[in-house]
């Protein structure tokens, strides 16, 4: 028999009910996808009963935080998985083919465009995309979650990243589009992310956010970032098993 779709409300309604469950589960057995024979386990005396609701009551603020980036890693899950039926298809050799395609257009345009120490700087970083963009198809390819997570989503945030931002420090059209919005995550991250230890203090007076420096920002936000959109992929796998889509 044919199952029927929950629709969104109950789509969302599932969701939150396992976020809840894999809260309640760091303290109490059985709460996330209980076996058929022994079930739910539930609490039994009063103590087990006062520790168990007071839990519960404390997992709202988390299922309040988490569900937006469950969404995310729903989102990501799906990109990731059309990106990786291409790269199934195209293998590593048509992934470095493509990424030549796409990156060796925009080094052509930079020729014609820029300086020569800009289509030099546009060629060189389209060159390590298109190594970071096999990568990526490598990695996702071999030794499962783990690799995938630390390695091949790096990977692919450097192969997108990288050219883009290069070009923008010769062209000031391009810059005009990607340094104001760089400028604004640099501040968020110094104010927030990186506000203990000082950390933001050091790296102020130490850098400046000018030229070659947001390509540097930018090579080393895509590792955090791969490394967050993987753990989001993996929490939406906990939550929400593919089989279960």
């Amino acid at each position: 028999m044919e199952r029927r779709s929950p629709g969104l409300i109950g789509a969302v309604q599932i969701d939150i009910m396992r976020l809840h469950e894999t809260w309640m589960e760091v303290v109490f057995p059985r709460q996330l996808n209980p076996g058929h024979v022994l079930g739910k386990w539930k609490p039994e005396t009063g103590a087990q009963k006062v520790g168990y609701y007071l839990w519960a009551v404390l997992g709202v603020l988390p299922v309040i935080i988490g569900y937006p980036l469950l969404l995310v890693g729903f989102a990501t899950r799906f990109y990731a998985a059309k990106l990786n039926s291409a790269g199934a298809r195209l293998g590593i050799v048509g992934a470095i083919l493509l990424s030549v395609v796409v990156w060796g257009g925009l080094t052509v345009v930079a020729r014609y465009q820029l300086s020569f120490e800009g289509f030099t700087a546009v060629f060189a970083a389209s060159a390590v995309a298109t190594i970071a963009a096999a990568a990526a198809v490598f990695f996702s390819r071999v030794g499962g979650r783990i690799t995938s997570v630390l390695l091949a989503y790096p990977s692919a945030m450097n192969a997108l990243f990288l050219p883009p931002v290069v070009a923008a420090l010769y062209s000031p059209s391009l810059g005009q589009i990607i340094f104001p919005g760089s400028e604004q995550l640099a501040i968020w991250i110094l104010d927030t992310v990186l506000v203990v230890g000082g950390l933001n203090e050091i790296l102020r007076e130490q850098f400046a956010l000018e030229g070659i420096g947001y390509a540097l920002m930018w090579l080393g936000l895509a590792v955090p970032l791969g490394w967050l959109l993987g753990l989001l992929v993996t929490f939406a796998n906990l939550i929400r098993p593919k089989s279960d889509n």
